[in-house]
């Protein structure tokens, strides 16, 4: 895969070509002086577990991994923190209200946006709802609905990072 900088060729400040490679990390406009550093993009990830301990899943309803299975999340909004892009990315996706967010831990990913590979610090939250009546796929879920622990296989999971994820969650609370 190409380096993510490779994708910009001018310079966004001045608009020269002259915009090269300044370090593994950022380019640098020969004409200007700015520096572009390139950074990751943040997301949410929802894991919600129900009374009978059972793990809130959804059906990609889009590329990438399409019909694979996924957790709620998403890109983090400008201005938005982790814990109100994650109940947010709820809402929208199973109509559900995240009460409480607790941050658990964070992966590396790489996420394949519209053919652009957006490299991303996947932020995974476990979330308490006010209730799961409500609960309904929309948005980027084909379908949402809850699975017992036993049955959760990572590789089940269309995105490397969720598969990650899982695994890291699965043993850390059995």
């Amino acid at each position: 895969m190409k380096h993510p900088l490779s994708q910009f060729r001018y310079c966004p400040k001045c608009g020269s070509e002259h915009f090269d490679i300044h370090n593994e990390k950022s380019k640098q406009c020969k004409d200007c002086g700015f520096v572009y550093y390139f950074n990751p993009s943040s997301a949410s990830v929802a894991l919600i577990l129900n009374k009978q301990n059972e793990l809130l899943v959804c059906r990609r309803a889009k590329e990438p991994a399409k019909g694979t299975l996924d957790l709620p999340g998403g890109f983090i909004d400008m201005a938005e923190t982790g814990e109100e892009g994650v109940a947010r990315e709820v809402k929208e996706e199973t109509g559900m209200t995240v009460t409480q967010a607790e941050y658990l831990f964070s992966l590396p990913n790489i996420y394949i946006y519209s053919g652009f590979p957006v490299h991303t610090l996947d932020m995974f939250f476990r979330c308490t709802v006010a209730d799961t009546l409500h609960l309904k796929a929309m948005d980027d879920a084909a379908e949402v609905f809850f699975l017992p622990l036993k049955e959760i296989r990572p590789e089940d999971f269309g995105l490397a990072s969720i598969r990650k994820g899982l695994q890291m969650f699965l043993t850390g609370i059995s």
